[in-house]
């Protein structure tokens, strides 16, 4: 149970809420360096963050190669509903195909199949890789057919029993990836079959994704038990569009599931998720978005395994001008925290992020990860050409309830609660804009990262857990903020991880 804090209590009373720029922690005794914290947190129950980042379900930011690189450097990437459930899909699946530490459901041949055939199917299906393992009539593995043997063969009317060699190449089902990596260099295979019972197929380790995940900085991959990248999606807060995603995102082994909605204390939200959950109840589910810790309770109550919090605080969303509506987003986020100290349920802070000191300040408010739309844009990873305007590199960036959103995707008029309505009747509640293009999203992630173990290193505090336990704030002023960012000095050499009082 997250301990109280003052200021956030204080304000609770007068009947204020506060945002990011309305605080800065309090520094405390520490015997803590920034390279000893550990990032270690979650985005729901039983999905794991390495660091506690996450990638926004927008289609300006999140698809497989966003969500790859994310999952690579310890976070998580939600892939936007701004496509098809079969779109969508693929996109899971390239992510989750990525590495391909074990291939558990490996394609197979049939030892009576001709080679012909092999290489029909394979052009049919448009598989991009040649080696498959083969099975005999009753299903136990016999061998593998490669490459080489389809080089090698002047005669595709052969059958593949009458190709492949022995004697073979294969490992126990419970050999370690390490151990995979050694048997395959030593023997210069290119294929491992893994063995369980009676020569039945387990799977299969592929020398060229075993090689990259152990010789790589693997140790900061976001994987799954198998040893996959992994990945989240984004589904809608009504029964029809929720199922017609979920049995193409369960098929492509999709890790979490978000309920993306802009209001997702709402009687639709509540119930496809209580639904959800009796459908698939091993799959996390995360719901939201919420600013109230009645929303938050509730969500949890109907099996949220996770709550996202954020109504507003976007750089590109307009809903509390355009509605009226939402709460600043430190209040929020430590309104739903406390909701929750009773469950075990995450929260997820989404939006009102401008640079790395209000991740460590969302964090001590109680959040245990957050979501980044703007912070990640304009990168080589997020969707989209770079564009040359005034002599410099830009890339597009929108709310997912612009009206350019609405326009070209039923998804972005769901979240907002408009699908049925007109193009002339849309009530947009978010813009469209450029943002800089930032290169590659390894390097600010790293600086993202950076500024919040140095934030941890400050309070002395060692952990997620710990910072949210024990970190204090105090109330600052406008003159306090304007003291925080650099002042009475023209700027003459920019910083890669300060981005100023602006939004860009």
């Amino acid at each position: 149970m997250h301990y109280r804090k003052g200021t956030l209590d204080k304000a609770e009373k007068e009947g204020i809420a506060l945002t990011f720029d309305d605080v800065r922690l309090i520094p405390a005794y520490s015997e803590i360096l920034p390279d000893e914290v550990n990032l270690s947190s979650r985005f729901s129950r039983n999905i794991p963050l390495k660091i506690p980042i996450v990638s926004a379900a927008m289609d300006t930011i999140t698809e497989y190669k966003m969500a790859i690189e994310m999952a690579k450097n310890g976070g998580l990437g939600i892939i936007h509903k701004n496509l098809s459930p079969k779109d969508q899909a693929r996109q899971v699946s390239k992510v989750k195909h990525y590495l391909n530490g074990k291939i558990e459901d490996p394609i197979c041949v049939k030892y009576d199949d001709t080679m012909e055939e092999v290489l029909n199917m394979r052009e049919a299906k448009g598989y991009t890789f040649h080696s498959f393992p083969v099975l005999d009539a009753d299903g136990k593995f016999i061998g593998v057919v490669t490459k080489s043997n389809f080089t090698f063969c002047n005669d595709l009317s052969k059958k593949v029993k009458d190709i492949i060699k022995t004697p073979l190449l294969t490992a126990n089902e419970n050999i370690t990836i390490e151990d995979a990596y050694k048997i395959l260099l030593e023997n210069e295979k290119g294929i491992l079959p893994l063995i369980k019972g009676n020569n039945e197929l387990s799977g299969i380790y592929i020398f060229s994704d075993v090689k990259r995940i152990v010789t790589e900085n693997s140790g900061m991959y976001n994987i799954d038990s198998s040893g996959k990248l992994i990945v989240g999606a984004a589904i809608g807060g009504t029964h029809k569009d929720a199922f017609d995603r979920l049995e193409e995102l369960v098929k492509s082994k999709i890790d979490v599931v978000v309920i993306d909605t802009a209001h997702g204390h709402s009687k639709n939200v509540i119930e496809t998720l209580k639904e959800i959950k009796q459908q698939y109840p091993q799959l996390d589910v995360v719901a939201g978005n919420v600013a109230t810790g009645e929303a938050a309770r509730d969500l949890a109550k109907a099996g949220a395994d996770g709550v996202k919090v954020g109504m507003g605080p976007g750089s590109i969303c307009t809903t509390r001008i355009i509605a009226g509506i939402g709460t600043p987003q430190l209040s929020a986020i430590y309104r739903c925290t406390r909701a929750l100290s009773d469950y075990d349920v995450p929260v997820c802070a989404d939006g009102g992020l401008k640079n790395s000191g209000d991740i460590t300040i969302a964090i001590a408010g109680g959040a245990d990860s957050v979501m980044m739309g703007n912070m990640l844009g304009g990168t080589d990873e997020s969707p989209g050409d770079v564009v040359i305007l005034e002599n410099r590199r830009w890339k597009k960036y929108r709310g997912m309830g612009s009206l350019s959103a609405m326009k070209e995707h039923q998804g972005s008029k769901d979240r907002y609660q408009q699908g049925e309505r007109k193009t002339k009747d849309l009530i947009p509640e978010g813009i469209g804009g450029l943002i800089p293009y930032r290169g590659k999203l390894a390097d600010i992630l790293g600086q993202y990262y950076g500024g919040l173990k140095s934030g941890m290193g400050y309070t002395g505090t060692k952990s997620i857990e710990e910072l949210q336990e024990k970190g204090q704030f105090d109330r600052i002023t406008n003159n306090g903020l304007n003291e925080s960012h650099p002042h009475d000095i023209f700027i003459t050499e920019d910083s890669q991880n300060y981005r100023g009082k602006s939004n860009a």
